[in-house]
């Protein structure tokens, strides 16, 4: 059976608060853990009212310490934003906490807008630090070698498995490069899905860590009782996607009878574009979707993500999804 697992965006719902999503993502987490899901995985962004995992190692040690089993992580910890011993050490504390459970995802990306990048780093480099910073953590969770002056502890000797994320092919490149396996953001960019994963799959290169290539897709699967409520409920979605080309990011609101109504053709368009690989319907059409998705992509994993307003119906979408796993075998 192939597996699958769950990318938690821990939205913020409009009139909700942060401490409302992260009892949701938690009672989601549990769930999830019962019905099968391989790992939950949080992912870092800042300045944005409608996403509450800033924070992102502090809610992977919430989450973590709800569960029993799943594996936890980030997809991803923005490396930009961080030192690499920073990251060594939290990851090494989470994974000391929570012995065999913890993923370290890596994206490039700062996870926010310009001004906020600004304020995360003091000062923006000329240069792309992102591979040197990905080897630099790299041995920090190796064993201390003799004369060693700087160590990461906890996380010296772990060996927290390191994912590398992408929505382009640069991370593709190094991820084959390093050896390491690579999660793919097709649930907002897909354009680059098919020549990220051939890029990465032909130049592979074993690694202590894999010995061969390994690739997630990470998409949308909305699933409910009839294909129009399913599309129903991923106008929340729609909407903040929206908001943000609009430059204005904001809580996660309710779901429209018609999303049309809120955005113009071209609006319409991008949106669309850029949100191609959703799948979305009742258990059939999911279940169809899934079958010619997998068929034509081949990856190794699927992360599926849903970011519905109604807490209710995005448990219900990840069990019936879960059922459609099953079916697939």
């Amino acid at each position: 059976m192939m597996r699958f697992s769950v990318l938690d965006l821990c939205p913020i719902i409009e009139g909700g608060t942060a401490a409302d999503a992260f009892r949701n993502s938690l009672d989601l987490a549990q769930h999830a853990e019962g019905w099968g899901y391989q790992r939950f995985w949080l992912a870092e962004h800042h300045n944005m009212p409608g996403i509450a995992s800033a924070a992102t190692s502090v809610v992977i040690a919430h989450i973590a310490g709800g569960t029993k089993t799943i594996r936890i992580g980030s997809g991803g910890v923005m490396l930009p934003n961080h030192s690499p011993l920073v990251i060594a050490e939290q990851f090494g504390t989470l994974a000391s906490l929570f012995p065999g459970r913890i993923d370290l995802g890596l994206g490039r990306a700062p996870g926010t807008d310009v001004t906020a990048a600004k304020a995360l780093r003091r000062e923006l480099l000329t240069t792309d630090q992102f591979p040197k910073d990905v080897v630099e953590l790299q041995t920090y969770f190796r064993a201390a070698q003799p004369g060693q002056q700087v160590r990461a502890v906890p996380g010296s000797g772990l060996n927290v498995p390191i994912w590398l994320l992408g929505s382009s092919l640069f991370s593709a490149q190094l991820a084959a490069q390093l050896g390491l396996p690579f999660a793919f953001a097709a649930h907002f960019a897909p354009a680059d899905l098919v020549p990220a994963l051939k890029l990465y799959r032909h130049f592979f290169k074993p690694s202590e860590q894999l010995d061969r290539p390994y690739a997630m897709v990470c998409i949308t699967v909305i699933c409910s009782e009839t294909d129009g409520e399913a599309r129903r409920l991923f106008t929340s979605q729609q909407q903040a996607f929206l908001a943000l080309r609009r430059g204005r990011p904001g809580q996660l609101k309710p779901p429209v009878d018609d999303i049309d109504a809120v955005c113009s053709p071209a609006e319409k368009g991008l949106i669309d574009q850029e949100l191609s690989c959703a799948i979305l319907g009742s258990s059939l059409s999911v279940r169809h979707g899934l079958q010619d998705f997998i068929a034509d992509i081949l990856p190794d994993e699927l992360m599926i993500t849903a970011n519905v307003y109604e807490h209710a119906a995005r448990l219900k979408s990840f069990e019936m999804v879960a059922g459609v796993r099953n079916q697939l075998g």
